[in-house]
């Protein structure tokens, strides 16, 4: 059993196979909260895709995370990191109710701090440390990494189908966690990660 698997077994137990985020059952995968040690159960929550993909977004869906109404209650670390995380940029995004939420929670000072630590000003390295470039498994994706896809991809533009299986080799980081750049038939692509597993 890999690490990962491991780690990935331990969430779902504690979760009780739920995405300790929004509750949906569907779709779940391991999200690193940094900075620290993301090998650590600890240090990480189980999430679904739409979250992973929600999380990555350039504009958040304020519907969405309307679940943080609930999640941000959860007594789990990280979970309560990533909620504080997510609640921070609602406000910033204007979203009222975000800030009303995050005045009534209560953060013991570490957890506080190591919230605080991924929140930023939107740009930067604290950027990447809030929101990492994973695959579809949740593990994370770095530049020149080799990743499969794990469906039939219609490339837009370029007139072809880029099939399941597909190896895209040397892949490059964007701004967006949720998108990365490589070549597939000698053209060069961007992916969304939600549709990748990284060659191990």
């Amino acid at each position: 059993m890999t690490e990962q698997s491991k780690i990935e077994g331990a969430l779902r137990e504690r979760a009780s196979d739920v995405c300790e985020l929004c509750a949906t059952a569907e779709d779940l995968r391991v999200f690193p909260v940094p900075p620290g040690d993301t090998t650590l159960v600890e240090r990480c929550v189980l999430t679904c895709a739409l979250c992973v993909e929600n999380i990555g977004a350039e504009t958040f869906d304020s519907k969405h995370w309307n679940c943080l109404r609930e999640s941000a209650w959860s007594q789990e670390p990280a979970v309560q990191v990533l909620c504080h995380r997510l609640l921070t940029r609602l406000q910033g995004e204007g979203e009222s109710w975000a800030g009303e939420l995050l005045d009534q929670l209560y953060l013991d000072d570490e957890t506080l701090a190591w919230a605080q630590e991924g929140d930023g000003d939107g740009g930067g390295e604290q950027e990447a440390e809030r929101a990492p470039t994973l695959d579809s498994n949740g593990t994370p994706l770095a530049d020149g990494d080799a990743v499969t896809l794990i469906k039939d991809l219609d490339v837009k533009g370029a007139n072809f189908v880029a099939k399941r299986g597909t190896m895209v080799k040397n892949i490059r980081l964007t701004d967006d966690p949720g998108h990365v750049e490589g070549r597939v038939n000698k053209v060069g692509i961007v992916l969304k990660t939600a549709f990748l597993k990284k060659v191990v």
